[in-house]
């Protein structure tokens, strides 16, 4: 996964900006358009408000583009608690919380409290999502077979998210979490499902080894 990140502060706070990890969810603009303003160049100007505002709104950047340090404060993002994965129609899967993504060889690729998983297999940028899903049309609802999920067995809705990349297929969850999406109930569950990748499979979000037969890389 590639990062290239650039920074805008003043006196009181560092913006971070990962280029490589922003599909435009616009929450940033929406909330303090003074301050984000892809129109502008530079687009990020943190003069613009109070840097407490500045770090509300970039903690609703659902992909983990922005970040941000502030200077004289000892204020630092704390991960969402119970973790939390956000289906999207048509989209990624959004994670929120105390997340780990690891490579097949159990490498640590990624330590964050946001994340954008590719669910459509074309990204260029895996396991990120790049916005892909857009150029080839890609479709897929937002829900999930709850039989797949039972009820979480250990009690404990706390603690990492592990996200675990298979060589050439799809991503284990290890941890506590609910899954959620405007088409269904949210559901605890601590099982190791797991999460298709390349896009083909008969049960999204759920792989079914589709991934296999389409020959899919990442």
């Amino acid at each position: 996964m590639d990062s290239k990140t650039l920074t805008y502060q003043n006196d009181d706070i560092k913006v971070s900006y990962d280029i490589k990890r922003c599909i435009h969810a616009a929450e940033c603009v929406k909330g303090l358009p003074g301050v984000f303003d892809p129109k502008r160049k530079p687009w990020i100007d943190p003069d613009k408000a109070d840097a407490g505002e500045i770090a509300d709104v970039i903690e609703r950047c659902p992909t983990g583009a922005l970040h941000y340090e502030l200077k004289n404060a000892d204020r630092t993002e704390s991960p969402e608690s119970p973790n939390r994965i956000q289906l999207t129609a048509n989209g990624p899967v959004y994670f929120f919380g105390d997340l780990e993504v690891q490579d097949h060889e159990g490498n640590t690729v990624l330590e964050d409290t946001r994340f954008a998983l590719c669910r459509c297999g074309a990204s260029s940028n895996k396991p990120a999502c790049d916005n892909s899903h857009e150029k080839i049309k890609w479709e897929a609802d937002a829900k999930a077979n709850p039989e797949k999920l039972p009820s979480p067995q250990n009690g404990n809705s706390n603690g990492r998210l592990k996200i675990k990349l298979m060589k050439n297929g799809p991503a284990i969850l290890e941890g506590s979490y609910i899954m959620e999406s405007n088409d269904m109930e949210p559901r605890k569950s601590d099982k190791g499902v797991a999460l298709c990748r390349c896009g083909a499979s008969s049960t999204k979000p759920f792989c079914d080894g589709t991934h296999k037969e389409v020959n899919f890389e990442g």
